[in-house]
């Protein structure tokens, strides 16, 4: 295998790319005709091809790219403007960070991977759009209470029920889409058999976190957030906190974790021992949203529903 990696910096109507260790660099429009042309230009035998993910403005460009069979690296954007003020660059313009990226895979060697299909984009729109609507749904209920007019209080009903409706239609359309996957399905039942885990954590599950079942129990937290980060140096040892991850789905487990430190036996009997060892209530929440993660993982990787243990 070459070792050539190409940077491609993404907007809305162009993106930029970078080759290296040749230094060309080239500007094509973001359709599809300017996709297949940055394949024929790109070459064969390329080690990795970095971007950003720019909503939904990459899609078009990562399509193309994974029907052709090229090998993608996918980095988070605060990773890659670290990664150029690190090496001493502090202009932005779409030129310099589709070098950076370039840079980046290159001096990094990042791992390439398989990129999302159509009905996980689908679902991961969907989703967000849900929680769009419960922020919202959140709002009008507190507006609510400070209300007096009849006429407002009257156009605030009108829209919480629309809310509602609006999210009984989405619920709807994502189970119509896991329910078409066989191998979603499998994983939904798996999910929702876990004390504590409802659907729409099993939403959150499936949606923000697709490896679920293929990595091991350290990735598996990490992936989330949830694993614990050392913070030391010389003699000084700071309090190890969480950090990083996937926040969608670590902000969808901390009810359920509530819910599964009162129900859940095995995960009780875990919450009550940290508790007595004097462990904050938050520090002992946040190792049960770690449980369940890994108990999660461990399932799907298992091919096997919950089961309480036997006393």
């Amino acid at each position: 295998m070459s070792d050539i990696t190409i940077g491609v910096d993404i907007s809305k109507d162009f993106f930029d790319a970078h080759r290296l260790p040749d230094r060309a660099a080239r500007q094509f429009k973001n359709t599809k005709a300017g996709a297949r042309a940055f394949l024929n230009w790109a070459g064969s035998d390329i080690e990795r091809i970095v971007y950003e993910p720019t909503g939904p403005y990459h899609r078009t460009f990562e399509g193309a790219c994974a029907k052709a069979g090229a090998r993608l690296c996918k980095v988070n954007p605060k990773n890659a403007r670290r990664f150029a003020e690190a090496t001493g660059t502090l202009a932005k313009t779409d030129r310099v960070d589709a070098l950076m990226l370039a840079r980046m895979g290159q001096v990094l060697a990042l791992e390439t991977g398989p990129v999302a299909d159509e009905e996980l984009c689908t679902l991961r729109e969907l989703h967000a759009a849900r929680r769009a609507l419960v922020k919202e749904r959140t709002r009008i209920k507190n507006r609510a209470k400070s209300l007096t007019a009849p006429l407002l209080k009257k156009q605030h009903q009108r829209r919480f029920d629309q809310i509602k409706r609006d999210l009984t239609a989405i619920d709807e359309a994502i189970m119509a889409l896991i329910e078409a996957d066989r191998v979603m399905v499998r994983r939904f039942e798996i999910l929702v058999s876990i004390p504590g885990i409802s659907v729409q954590t099993a939403f959150a599950f499936l949606i923000d976190m697709p490896e679920l079942g293929s990595m091991d129990t350290k990735q598996a937290a990490a992936l989330a957030g949830l694993a614990p980060l050392t913070r030391q140096s010389g003699q000084w040892r700071g309090r190890a906190m969480i950090g990083g991850g996937r926040k969608n789905l670590r902000d969808a487990l901390y009810m359920p974790a509530l819910v599964a430190a009162r129900f859940n036996q095995d995960l009780k009997q875990k919450y009550q021992q940290l508790i007595k060892a004097g462990k904050p209530a938050k520090v002992a929440i946040t190792a049960i949203m770690r449980k369940l993660v890994v108990l999660a993982n461990a399932l799907v990787k298992n091919d096997r529903v919950w089961q309480e243990k036997c006393p």
